[in-house]
């Protein structure tokens, strides 16, 4: 059984614009992505155009069953690297000439969108017309009402030759007209683009009538399940190195408490649902983060979040977290104390303890990220985590619920093990006795534990636009660490990415046009992971970078300066203190 509630439905025939928007992975994917949703509902809103979806692998949609190629344009949502492979392979079974200097005017127009294609158009450039730069509200319309003026529309250009104004013109399509219009980056100029944002969140689109999906086939069970997804904030300033969302979408925005409640009580009324996600860069550093669990509670909504920052995270928001329903706590420590520091994430271990403590007292399941291949880490950084992660482990058995009482913390890492006898005294793991540490193994393995900890561990990736945009990644050592760490942590509940795919992605995120010619291979032949790593780039301070003509609005300066604080630890505390750094965004 497959069916959707709230899809919209047009005479595709009396529209002028057919719009074609495609998400370049699966079903349960897309539908959990609050930008294509919003972007569906939004441009279905104008009365000359009719939004579509077309979900990899299909290259038909789903409210006609159309083709790609009958629409006038196609619009693919670039969230992942990995999806650029997609792109061209839905492309080509689509029938659409992949490079876009094939392609005439009676083809579709190709643009992209999403943070990938915000960050570094380059790798895709031979491919894609048009990519969006920046927040789709602020410049979709202005975009889809030129194109409409242009009369570049088959129904446009069949009207034309309909009424004999001119024969049908089968060159290519003339983009220059475009661009007049800031925050898009035209692939056949390489123009100087600036990112284009909402003044505020009450200028953005806010999904009060989402898709429903009712299936019993778990491939098609959206991630989020059927839940409303409330966008709470926009934007991420805490300014994490190796973050883009802390530097590309500055500066940060807030929704209006009330018209929260307002837009989630809408949502119910339109869908039947009572679940919400709570969407935002960093939901728990919205400043009425109680309230709004609270109020959503009384309200009769079940609430939950895809992540949360530890600092910001109370027992109090625990506990409201818990009462409307959220079963599983998801954060990201990203690595032990003297490395956290190193990527400006000045989170004491003694924080993520109380955290993953409250957690286990209220019965939350736990998820933790962790990062490996930071800059200046060493192989012993890396048994140091494994440590940590054990000791992490061993507090889902609640053997003691005050973490400063059981574990000794310092400054840069977790140097002591649980005291299943519950004293006040700290015992460190060097002084400790064989006999209570055998002592200790036995009280858990015949005690059940009381959540489940669960661990992810992921290469870090340099990303366009952050302070490690001029580091390099590499695999072999990425490879070693991950050996290393299964090889210690067996028993954990524990899952590694793979370093392989770790240096696609990395080509894929910080490559240039070039890279275009290896993701077209790709559609015909296995490319060997040898010559990926050929085409790994290495960039230096001074050096020109591939994504230099799109301005973020945070400078290429400060940026540096961020990257020469990751060799000594500097912090750069959160600018929402009141602490302003001239990064350039509010500018």
């Amino acid at each position: 059984m497959f069916k959707e509630k709230n899809i919209i439905i047009k005479n595709p025939l009396k529209e002028d614009i057919r719009f074609g928007l495609v998400y370049p992975n699966v079903y349960k994917t897309a539908m959990s992505s609050l930008g294509y949703q919003i972007i569906y509902n939004y441009v279905n809103e104008k009365e000359d155009t009719y939004s579509e979806r077309i979900i990899y692998p299909s290259t038909r949609s789903l409210e006609t069953n159309s083709p790609l190629s009958d629409f006038d344009i196609v619009s693919f949502s670039l969230q992942y690297e990995q999806d650029y492979f997609h792109v061209l392979e839905m492309l080509r079974e689509a029938g659409i000439p992949l490079r876009r200097e094939d392609r005439a005017s009676d083809d579709p127009l190709i643009i992209a969108g999403g943070p990938c294609a915000s960050a570094n158009p380059l790798p895709l450039s031979d491919f894609i017309d048009i990519f969006v730069v920046g927040e789709a509200e602020a410049v979709l319309y202005d975009f889809l009402d030129l194109y409409s003026s242009l009369k570049l529309s088959k129904r446009s250009k069949k009207n034309k030759i309909n009424n004999n104004w001119d024969s049908f013109d089968n060159e290519k399509m003339d983009l220059s007209p475009f661009l007049d219009i800031e925050g898009l980056y035209i692939s056949e100029f390489n123009n100087e683009t600036n990112i284009v944002l909402s003044d505020d969140m009450e200028s953005i689109y806010h999904l009060t009538c989402p898709i429903v999906t009712e299936t019993d086939d778990k491939d098609f069970i959206p991630a989020f399940s059927n839940s409303i997804l409330l966008n709470v904030s926009r934007a991420c300033t805490r300014g994490c190195r190796f973050c883009m969302s802390s530097y590309m979408y500055r500066p940060l925005r807030e929704t209006n408490l009330d018209d929260l409640f307002s837009i989630a009580e809408e949502a119910r009324a339109n869908t039947g649902l009572n679940k919400i996600s709570l969407i935002g860069a960093a939901v728990s550093d919205y400043s009425q983060i109680n309230e709004l669990t609270e109020g959503l509670n009384e309200r009769g909504f079940q609430v939950s979040t895809p992540s949360m920052r530890i600092e910001s995270i109370t027992m109090e928001t625990l506990a409201a977290l818990k009462s409307s329903g959220l079963k599983t706590l998801t954060i990201a420590p990203e690595s032990i104390y003297s490395l956290r520091r190193r990527i400006n994430k000045d989170i004491r271990d003694e924080e993520i303890l109380r955290v993953i403590s409250d957690a286990v007292e209220l019965g939350f399941n736990i998820k933790l990220y962790f990062l490996i291949g930071l800059p200046y880490e060493s192989e012993d950084d890396i048994g140091e985590l494994a440590n940590m992660m054990k000791q992490i482990d061993s507090m889902k058995y609640n053997i003691d619920s005050n973490p400063t009482s059981s574990i000794k913390l310092n400054d840069n890492s977790i140097k002591s093990t649980l005291n299943s006898s519950s004293g006040n005294d700290s015992v460190s793991s060097a002084s400790k006795s064989k006999k209570s540490r055998k002592k200790d193994k036995k009280s858990k393995s015949n005690k059940k534990a009381k959540v489940s900890i669960s661990f992810s561990v992921n290469p870090v990736i340099p990303k366009p636009h952050t302070p490690l945009q001029w580091e390099r990644y590499d695999m072999k050592e990425i490879k070693s660490k991950i050996r290393y760490l299964k090889k210690n942590l067996k028993g954990l509940d524990i899952k590694f990415d793979s370093a392989k795919m770790g240096l696609i992605q990395y080509v894929l995120s910080c490559g240039d046009k070039d890279i275009g010619n290896l993701i077209e291979r790709s559609l015909n032949e296995k490319i060997s992971i040898r010559e990926w790593g050929e085409k790994a780039p290495s960039y230096d301070l001074e050096d020109d970078l591939p994504w230099d003509s799109i301005n973020v609005s945070v400078s290429k300066e400060f940026l540096k300066s961020e990257y020469e604080k990751i060799k000594t630890g500097e912090q750069t505390p959160w600018c929402e203190d009141g602490i302003c750094y001239d990064c350039g965004a509010c500018n």
